[in-house]
């Protein structure tokens, strides 16, 4: 296995993943599962952004529609009007890489021109348009795996084999990017924990994470507060720090490059000390 590319130019700033990195979750929604309405306002949204920065962040994502299991869809002008104002002060401001976590190619080109460095898209850029938005950005991109919709993806999901599935799913979307003229070094790739999962596909997939690392791409994971970890611990929300923290630091082990997180210090710790212990997969 060739290791992961160490350096990603996101937009003319570098997001250097020669070790694992934290992505710090910016959710300017009414309505997330966790912090629903917290930093809906731009004035709380910057002041988050650059607290997860202090607290040591390598990338901030900004998103404006609710992923939530049962979660509606917004309109494209509704999501511009939230995130825009936040990533075109951000992306000034910051540091470090401003990502946008949306599906709509309106939304990816716009936020791009604003000055976003990476898109973060759940429906791995199968919406209509969106390869070709994609591609015009020359962005990095995160591929997510979800089964269903956001609405609907918890009711009923299903897999004879969630690993191979989800495999040969990222090498169908590896493919129809490049031949959209997206390059592979630009792919980051989420096998979606939590996206149409039940708890024990969520386990098979983080017991067999490096699995994905055969596509020789970063793998980016996101568990931070999700009710799989609530049903594993029968913790509510707020109380499931300590089990993020444990699987984003398994899923290091296993070869993931950057923890996507509400609790950007935390995080940032426990994978300190992984590092310092010489426990990373390279």
């Amino acid at each position: 296995m060739e290791p992961a590319l160490p350096l990603l130019n996101c937009g003319g700033k570098l997001l250097d993943l020669s070790s694992p990195r934290v992505m710090g979750v910016l959710n300017v929604t009414p309505d997330s599962f966790s912090d629903g309405g917290d930093f809906f306002s731009r004035q709380a949204a910057i002041a988050r952004a650059w607290s997860m920065v202090e607290e040591g962040a390598a990338i901030v994502d900004v998103g404006g529609e609710s992923s939530r299991p049962g979660a509606a869809e917004v309109t494209v002008a509704e999501e511009l009007r939230r995130v825009l104002p936040v990533i075109e002060t951000l992306a000034r401001e910051l540091p470090v890489p401003v990502s946008l976590d949306s599906t709509k190619p309106e939304v990816m080109r716009a936020a791009a021109s604003a000055g976003a460095g990476l898109i973060n898209d759940i429906m791995a850029l199968q919406r209509p348009g969106a390869l070709a938005a994609a591609a015009e950005t020359s962005l990095p991109i995160c591929l997510v795996h979800m089964q269903g919709i956001p609405r609907t993806m918890q009711l009923d999901p299903r897999y004879d084999d969630a690993v191979e599935e989800i495999h040969r799913f990222f090498v169908t979307r590896i493919l129809a990017c490049e031949a959209a003229g997206i390059a592979p070094e630009r792919l980051i790739i989420d096998p979606g924990f939590g996206f149409g999962k039940k708890t024990q596909d969520n386990l098979h997939l983080l017991r067999a994470l490096n699995r994905f690392c055969d596509l020789r791409l970063p793998v980016l994971v996101g568990f931070s507060r999700k009710s799989f970890l609530g049903d594993l611990t029968q913790r509510p929300v707020a109380e499931r720090l300590a089990s993020g923290l444990v699987a984003g630091v398994i899923a290091v082990l296993k070869g993931a490059r950057i923890i996507r997180t509400h609790d950007v210090a935390a995080t940032v710790d426990a994978l300190q000390i992984a590092e310092q212990a010489h426990c990373y997969q390279n």
